[in-house]
């Protein structure tokens, strides 16, 4: 599972021009599922973005969490992070898993932030999304349960 992660000072989403998730200060992070992902990644990337120490302290040192700023975090499926672009000039999306498969472990990751004791807010599976958000920073994140990278 994969995601590239942004520290916002607000962001939202909008499906056919209605809203469906907004959120001031947090984390902005758009989800991939590939094809070896299980319940376990899913388990790992919410535990990883709850508790990643990316927002600053007093002394402006990154060492606080969503949970520590009481931040809130927006969870937005996003199959292209699977896309190859080693060959040729169309991205192969062949290691992306399934929407079948991909949806149920989003949620996983939504569920599992939630029970960690932060707000969630999500996009919404399979349409067409406008993501607006203001970075922080800007920090941006890549992360990956497999740690590919």
């Amino acid at each position: 599972m994969r995601a590239v992660v942004q520290r916002v000072e607000e962001a939202s989403v909008e499906v056919d021009g209605e809203t469906v998730g907004a959120m001031r200060t947090g984390l902005l992070a758009l989800v991939g599922v590939g094809t070896d992902d299980g319940a376990h990644d899913a388990r790992e990337m919410a535990r990883k973005l709850v508790h990643l120490r990316i927002f600053e302290d007093d002394e402006g040192l990154m060492n606080r969490s969503l949970l520590d700023v009481g931040g809130t975090l927006g969870v937005v499926s996003q199959f292209t992070l699977f896309g190859d672009c080693r060959k040729g000039r169309r991205p192969s999306f062949g290691q992306a898993a399934g929407p079948e498969v991909a949806e149920p472990l989003v949620d996983a990751v939504v569920v599992a932030a939630e029970a960690l004791g932060v707000s969630v807010v999500t996009g919404r599976f399979r349409t067409t999304m406008r993501v607006s958000l203001v970075n922080q920073g800007p920090v941006t994140l890549l992360l990956d349960t497999q740690k590919q990278f």
